[in-house]
């Protein structure tokens, strides 16, 4: 499953990520998303759990919980629904 951590404090390393998150269980991958120029975290990441329970216990533990004093938000991540709602509007002349 993969799970959104948001409101992430900007001093938090991939490795605090995936060490708070190993404690529920198998940790597959981490992501944190970073600024393209500066390489400064923005503030959220991705945590992907193989084993489904594993997540839920995660999501249910860690949502809302203080993390160097910020309350973070960690939900699963929705698949996006298809269609043109996201793509680019054509140019009008």
């Amino acid at each position: 499953m993969n799970i959104y951590v948001g409101n992430l404090p900007h001093s938090v390393s991939e490795e605090e990520l995936r060490e708070i998150f190993s404690e529920y269980g198998a940790v597959a991958s981490v992501k944190l998303v970073k600024d393209r120029f500066s390489g400064q975290s923005k503030g959220f990441g991705f945590v992907e759990m193989p084993s489904n329970s594993e997540a839920d216990q995660v999501i249910k533990a860690l949502n809302k919980s203080i993390m160097h004093g910020r309350a973070i938000k960690v939900n699963q991540v929705q698949p996006q629904k298809k269609g043109r709602k996201n793509a680019r509007r054509p140019r009008r002349y």
